[in-house]
């Protein structure tokens, strides 16, 4: 650590992203962040590169290049084998110490919200939890500000600099990270202007996957990095690995999701009922506002929404939804959007391709017979 100085920003280059790997397997999120990684390095004028941990993991890296990724630097030992907040934490800072990445990205799972905060402690950076977005380049900040708050455009055409121990700071090659503050209420945008890298887990779901390309797989470096790594530096061991039983609903999967709002509330039972049988038809999963599980009617795998989870599905049925902002930023990105709400005044509809103002136990059955015909007339 002596020799690792944060505060000399020139001497930082490229993002990076953790890619997550359980049981020899790459996580999905891995590939949404090589894929927001890449348009961040674009605008940074850098490159791209994974970190990739565990024992024989090599046959992944290149799938990695697919999605963006221009070098993968693979850390293999049988040390790395199980997760283990010590080991992987010593063997990332090492690789950031030497290499120095000016941006660090790590998936929000339970791996990353653990491994990442310990890695920007020991790094002596800063760490901005659960994005929902990210940008460098300023243009495109101020227009994600125009679309997402309620700032006037003078302060957003204001947004140059900050103040940092007193003097203005250039903010322009800073990385915006922003997330839901208070509960959802807000957004924040935070940066790390004084420190390298910058640091950010990434809420699953929210970053758009690119399209794989072979020939950038085939064009990706893969570089295999010394571990320096004892069995002593470790201060757990794992013994066994038990998957829980517990089924949890995919919402970030799911390509038709029928989600259910306050709506229900006259009768939450049928309500769910109705939805299930709904989102049977499409071949989907149900899902839930805030306020259905704060009401303990779903439990909070359901949820989607700011505070919850972020999906894009090819259809979104959203019954007795009022689409608070909150909830709107969970599912706005759907391909297809259809609602189902009794007040016409609803902020659903503002974003629904297909509006259906009405008591939604009276509409919903309609809907499910008459998806259920068109297939038997196939």
């Amino acid at each position: 650590m002596a020799t690792f100085n944060n505060t000399d920003l020139a001497a930082f280059k490229d993002v990076w992203v953790f890619c997550e790997q359980r049981q020899g397997k790459l996580m999905p999120t891995d590939f949404e962040l090589i894929s927001e990684g890449r348009k961040l390095a674009d605008e940074l004028g850098v490159q791209v590169c994974g970190l990739l941990l565990g024992d024989g993991v090599d046959g992944l890296a290149r799938e990695l290049g697919g999605y963006g990724a221009d070098k993968v630097y693979v850390c293999n030992s049988p040390l790395l084998k199980d997760y283990t907040t010590d080991g992987y934490a010593k063997v990332v800072c090492d690789a950031v110490e030497s290499r120095k990445p000016e941006v660090v990205l790590f998936g929000a799972s339970t791996l990353g919200r653990d491994l990442g905060p310990r890695c920007a402690a020991r790094l002596h950076t800063g760490l901005c939890a659960d994005c929902t977005h990210l940008d460098v380049d300023m243009p495109i900040y101020k227009d994600f500000l125009r679309e997402n708050s309620t700032l006037p455009s003078e302060r957003i055409e204001g947004v140059k600099t900050a103040k940092v121990l007193g003097q203005d700071h250039d903010v322009s090659r800073d990385l915006k990270m922003t997330r839901p503050a208070f509960g959802g209420h807000l957004m924040a945008s935070i940066i790390c202007p004084r420190f390298r890298p910058a640091m950010a887990t990434v809420r699953p779901g929210v970053m758009k996957k690119a399209p794989f390309d072979q020939k950038k797989a085939d064009a990706c470096q893969i570089v295999a990095l010394d571990v320096a790594l004892t069995r002593e530096e470790i201060h757990t061991e794992v013994l066994e690995t038990v998957k829980a039983a517990k089924k949890l609903v995919d919402l970030i999967g799911a390509d038709y999701i029928v989600s259910v709002g306050r709506g229900i509330g006259k009768d939450v039972e049928k309500g769910l009922k109705l939805a299930e049988d709904l989102a049977a038809e499409l071949g989907g999963v149900v899902g839930g506002s805030r306020a259905v599980v704060d009401a303990g009617w779903l439990s909070a795998d359901h949820q989607v929404g700011q505070t919850g989870k972020t999906v894009h599905p090819k259809i979104y049925v959203a019954l007795g939804i009022s689409g608070a902002i909150q909830h709107k930023a969970g599912m706005q990105d759907s391909e297809c959007i259809i609602a189902v709400n009794k007040t016409p005044t609803a902020p659903i509809f503002e974003i629904a391709d297909y509006g259906i103002c009405g008591d939604l136990f009276k509409v919903t059955p309609l809907l499910t017979d008459a998806i259920r015909a068109a297939k038997a007339a196939k």
